[in-house]
C-alpha cells in the first residue's frame, strides 16, 4: 500500500464516529511527582483537527528564548505529563471492550484505565491504531525488512519510498520463531505474550469498527515493529569492510605504518580527551594500533554491495539528538533530582511516537509508545521516569569469508567448505513497468552476505553479524517491567533496562538519584579482533558470547552531581562503533556543560540551558577560538579578512546562537553566514595538507559538516574534532603540513575565500551578510503538514520531571 493510498484509508477512518461511553470516571493512580511536564511536536493527532498541531506552537515557542527561561515561564512551554486528566475530560471513547475506559484531554492524549492488565494493553493497541494507523501500515512490511536484515535495504528509506515489500512465509516463519523465546521463559515470557495478544486484539478492534479492509494485525507484526526501532536508532556498527578500504587507500598513499597511524587517529575509537558523560572508565573493544590475527583487510576499490533496491533504498541516514540533562539532589536547588531529557526520532506528521497514559492490572506508566509496539518505551512510572539516546554501541560485525569450491556460494569455516543457506525474503513491488524483484539471501553462519570484495587480490564475500538478529521480542521484558513499576531504585532500573538489547544509553531519576546506563547486546569478542576493522569469518576468531552488565558504562549519583549525555561517548576506554569516527575532541555536549556550569539549579535553569545549547552553532562555541589563535600566528591579509575575524568574534562573544529573532527569514548574527561559507574550506584546510587526494575519501566515510536542516539535529561530525585537536597543539600533524605558517596562511585564505564568495552574492559590507534561515527551519515529513518550525537542535519528545516522594523502598 502505498502513501497515498495510506492517507486516503485513514482520512476514511477518521469519518468513523467516536462511540461515548457513560462509564464512570475512575480513580486517579498514585503519582509521587512534583514536576512532570513533556512535548510531542506537532501534535498527537492525524487529523488535521487542532490536536495535530496545537504542541507545536509550544515547542516552537520555547526556541527563541534562550536561556530566559524563569520558573515563572517554563511550563508554558511543555503540558502536563502528570498521571490521570489534568483539567476538564474532552470526550469519552467506547471500544465495545466492558473493562476500558479511554478519556481524551485537551491535548488529544489518551488516558487508557483497565480494569485488568489485558484491558490496559487493550487499549494501548485501540489507541495506537486510532492515533496512528497511517504509520502502523507504513511500517508494517519495511519493518520485516528490519527484522530480516536484508542487505542493502533501509527499511525506513523503504517505508517512505512509497514501493512496497511483500514478505516471503519463510520471513513469517522467522518472526514467529522469536516467540519460542517467550514461550520457553517461563511465567514472564507467558505474561508478555498475554500483553502482546491483547494489544493485536485492541489494534483489530479499531480496524475492523473503522470498516476498512484491512488486514488484521498480528503477533509478528509486533515483534517487526520493535525491529525497527533497533534498525532505525539502537544499532551501530558494520561498516568495517568500507573503513578498510579507507586504511588501505591511506597505506599505499603513506605508506603501511603512517598510513596505519593516520587511519587510528581519525577513527578516534578511544580517544582520551574526548567528552564523557560518566566518572570511571569502561574498557570495551580492542583498538590496536598494530593489526591483529583476527582481522581482515579489503583491498581498496573492491567492495561491491548488494543493493536489491539501489543506492537510495541502501543508504541508511544516520539519526541521532537525543539528549538528556540530570542534575542531582546536591546540586538541585530543591534538594531533589530534576530530568531534562528526551529521545530524538525525527519531525513527522503525523509524528512516529504517540502519547499514552496507561492504568490497570499492575501497569501505571505514561509517556510516549512507539506504534506496534504495546508498551510506554520513553517516560515515568510512579516515582520514577526514564529516557533514552542513541549509544552507537557496536551490535554489528562485517565477517570476510574465505571462498572455496570454484564459485560464490561456497565458503571455508572450521577447515571445511560449507555452501551458503539461501533465504527468500519476499518480493520488493517495483514501480509501473518495472518487473517486481524478490530478495533471495544468502547466508553464513555469521549472516546475511552482503556483498563480495578482493582480499590481496582474492575474491571474498562479507557477511554481516548483528548480536540482537532474531532476538528483537526479548527487549520487551524491559519494557513490560519499567510499565509495570518493578523498579523501586537504580540499582533496580540497572538490572531491568540490561534486559532491553539495543544500542541506547538510557537515564534514570527518582526522588533521590540519576543514574545512567548503556544498554546492548554487547558481543564479547575475540581478543585478537581490532573492533574497527573487517573479522576473518575462519570460524577462528568467533563471539564468545555477549558482555555482563559490569562490563557497560552505568553510574548512579556521580561526584559531579550531573549526568550530561548527547550521544557522545559514555565512558573513558569505551570503544566507539566501527561506524562512528564522531567521539572526538570536541561534541556537542561541551555544549551543555557550558551552559550548565552552576549549583541550585531549578527545572526552569535546566530548560533554558538546553534551550540555548539547542540554537548555538557549535563551530564558533567550540571551534572557533583555536582557528582564531592560529591566524593570530601571522598577520592579516587585508583589512577585510579582519573584519571577517572580529565579526565572528563578536558573535561567539554574544552566545553563537542561529536564531531568526524578528522572523524576517534571515538568522539574525552576520557570523553565522561567514561561519557556513568559511567552515569546509577551512576544514579541508586543516586536513588536507596530509590527505591530498583522500580528502573527499575522508568526507564519504565522516561528513565535513553536519549543519542545520529541516530534521534538527546538527553538529555531530568528527571534523570539529579533527580541526580543533590539530590546531590546539600548537604545531599542527595535518595543517600546513606541520608548518605552522602555512597552516594559518591557508586559514586566512579560506576565510577570504568565503568573503569573496559573500561578497558577491550580498554586497560588499560583511555586516549586512544573512544567513538564509528559512532553509534551516523545521518541516514535518513526509510533507503532508505545511507548517514549520524555527530550527532547534533538541529532542523530538521531552521530559521535564522531578519527584520530592517515592513509594517504601
Amino acid at each position: 500500500m502505498n502513501l497515498r493510498v495510506l492517507v486516503a484509508v485513514v482520512a476514511v477512518a477518521l469519518l468513523v464516529p467516536t462511540l461515548v461511553s457513560a462509564a464512570a470516571k475512575p480513580k486517579r493512580p498514585k503519582d509521587y511527582a512534583n514536576v512532570a511536564l513533556n512535548i510531542l511536536p506537532p501534535g498527537e493527532g492525524a487529523d488535521g483537527g487542532p490536536n495535530s498541531t496545537d504542541q507545536l506552537a509550544l515547542y516552537d515557542g520555547l526556541t527563541p528564548l534562550w536561556n530566559a527561561v524563569t520558573p515563572t515561564n517554563f511550563r508554558n512551554y511543555f503540558k502536563s505529563e502528570s498521571f490521570g486528566v489534568q483539567g476538564n475530560v474532552v470526550r469519552v471513547e467506547s471500544t465495545g471492550r466492558k473493562g476500558v475506559r479511554i478519556a481524551r484531554d485537551r491535548w488529544g492524549v489518551a488516558h487508557v484505565t483497565g480494569q485488568t492488565r489485558d484491558d490496559a494493553m487493550f487499549g494501548s493497541g485501540w489507541v495506537t491504531a486510532e492515533d496512528r494507523n497511517l504509520l502502523l501500515q507504513l511500517i508494517r512490511a519495511p519493518s520485516r525488512a528490519a527484522a530480516l536484515d536484508i542487505p542493502g535495504i533501509d527499511p525506513f528509506a523503504l517505508a517512505l519510498s512509497g514501493r512496497t515489500f511483500v514478505p516471503s512465509p519463510e520471513a513469517e516463519a522467522a518472526l514467529d520463531a522469536q516467540l519460542d523465546l517467550l514461550r520457553n521463559a517461563g511465567a514472564k515470557g507467558k505474561r508478555i505474550l498475554k500483553d502482546v495478544d491483547a494489544y493485536v486484539a485492541g489494534v483489530n478492534a479499531y480496524l475492523r469498527s473503522t470498516g476498512l479492509q484491512i488486514s488484521p494485525w498480528t503477533r509478528n507484526d509486533v515483534i517487526a515493529a520493535g525491529s525497527l526501532i533497533g534498525a532505525i536508532f539502537g544499532v551501530a556498527g558494520g561498516d568495517e569492510v568500507r573503513r578498510s578500504e579507507f586504511l588501505d587507500a591511506l597505506q599505499k598513499r603513506l605508506g603501511a605504518t603512517e598510513g596505519r597511524a593516520m587511519w587510528d587517529d581519525l577513527r578516534a575509537a578511544r580517544t582520551s580527551d574526548s567528552p564523557v558523560s560518566l566518572p570511571g572508565t569502561f574498557p570495551l573493544g580492542e583498538a590496536s594500533p598494530e593489526p591483529l590475527p583476527g582481522n581482515a583487510s579489503v583491498d581498496d576499490g573492491s567492495f561491491q554491495p548488494f543493493e536489491p533496491g539501489g543506492a537510495k533504498l541502501a543508504r541508511h541516514v544516520e539519526r541521532s539528538m537525543s539528549n538528556a540533562i540530570l542534575i542531582g539532589a546536591k546540586r538541585s536547588a530543591s534538594h531533589h533530582p530534576i530530568m531534562v531529557a528526551g529521545p530524538q526520532v525525527g519531525y513527522f506528521w503525523p509524528e512516529f511516537f504517540l502519547e499514552l497514559d496507561l492504568h490497570g492490572g499492575g501497569i501505571d506508566a505514561r509517556g510516549a509508545v512507539f506504534p506496534g509496539v504495546p508498551w510506554v518505551v520513553i517516560g515515568r512510572g510512579k516515582d520514577y521516569a526514564w529516557s533514552a539516546m542513541s549509544s552507537h554501541s557496536d551490535l554489528v560485525d562485517q565477517f570476510v569469508e574465505i571462498l572455496c569450491g570454484g564459485d560464490d556460494l561456497h565458503y571455508r569455516f572450521e577447515g571445511e567448505c560449507r555452501e551458503m543457506r539461501t533465504f527468500d525474503a519476499g518480493v520488493l513491488r517495483e514501480s509501473a513497468g518495472q518487473a517486481d524483484q524478490r530478495l533471495v539471501i544468502h547466508m553464513t553462519v555469521h549472516g546475511p552476505v552482503v556483498g563480495y570484495a578482493h582480499m590481496n587480490g582474492q575474491p571474498v564475500a562479507i557477511s554481516s553479524e548483528r548480536s540482537t538478529r532474531g532476538r528483537e521480542v526479548e527487549s520487551g521484558r524491559a519494557f513490560a517491567d519499567l510499565n509495570a513499576n518493578k523498579v523501586r531504585s537504580a540499582s533496580d532500573f540497572f538490572k531491568v533496562i540490561n534486559q532491553e538489547e539495543f544500542a541506547f544509553n538510557w537515564v534514570y531519576v527518582d526522588n533521590r538519584d540519576i543514574a545512567m546506563f548503556s544498554a546492548g547486546r554487547l558481543p564479547h569478542r575475540a581478543a585478537d579482533v581490532d573492533v574497527g576493522l573487517p573479522t576473518m569469518g575462519t570460524g577462528d576468531f568467533e563471539w564468545q558470547g555477549v558482555e555482563p552488565l559490569a562490563a557497560h558504562p552505568r553510574a548512579i549519583n556521580p561526584s559531579s552531581g550531573a549526568i550530561l549525555a548527547w550521544n557522545n561517548r559514555p565512558a573513558r576506554e569505551y570503544a566507539a562503533a566501527d561506524d562512528d569516527w564522531g567521539w572526538g575532541s570536541v561534541h556537542r555536549q561541551q555544549l551543555l556543560q557550558v551552559a550548565l556550569a552552576r549549583k541550585n539549579v531549578t527545572p526552569a535553569f535546566i530548560v533554558g540551558a538546553m534551550n540555548q545549547a539547542a540554537t548555538q552553532d557549535l563551530r564558533v562555541v567550540l571551534v572557533w577560538p583555536v582557528i582564531r589563535g592560529m591566524l593570530d600566528r601571522v598577520d592579516a591579509p587585508s583589512g577585510r579578512a579582519s573584519q571577517l575575524v572580529a565579526t565572528l568574534d563578536s558573535w561567539l562573544g554574544r552566545g553563537g546562537s542561529r536564531l531568526d529573532g524578528d522572523l524576517d527569514g534571515k538568522i539574525d548574527d552576520p557570523g553565522a553566514a561567514i561561519m557556513d561559507a568559511a567552515w569546509p574550506r577551512i576544514a579541508d584546510a586543516v586536513m588536507s595538507p596530509r590527505l591530498g587526494p583522500l580528502t573527499d575519501r575522508l568526507a564519504q566515510l565522516i561528513p565535513r559538516d553536519h549543519p542545520p536542516g529541516p530534521q534538527g539535529s546538527a553538529f555531530e561530525s568528527g571534523w570539529y574534532g579533527y580541526v580543533q585537536r590539530d590546531l590546539a597543539e600548537g604545531t599542527p600533524t595535518y595543517c600546513g603540513a606541520g608548518d605552522v605558517q602555512a597552516c594559518a596562511h591557508s586559514l586566512w585564505a579560506a576565510l577570504e575565500a568565503a568573503g569573496d564568495e559573500l561578497a558577491a552574492a550580498e554586497g560588499v559590507d560583511p555586516a549586512a551578510w544573512r544567513a538564509d534561515a528559512t532553509k534551516e527551519r523545521i518541516r514535518f515529513r513526509p510533507g503532508l503538514l505545511g507548517e514549520t518550525m524555527r530550527w532547534t537542535n533538541r529532542p523530538t519528545f521531552q521530559q521535564v520531571i522531578s519527584y520530592a516522594r517515592h513509594r517504601p523502598r
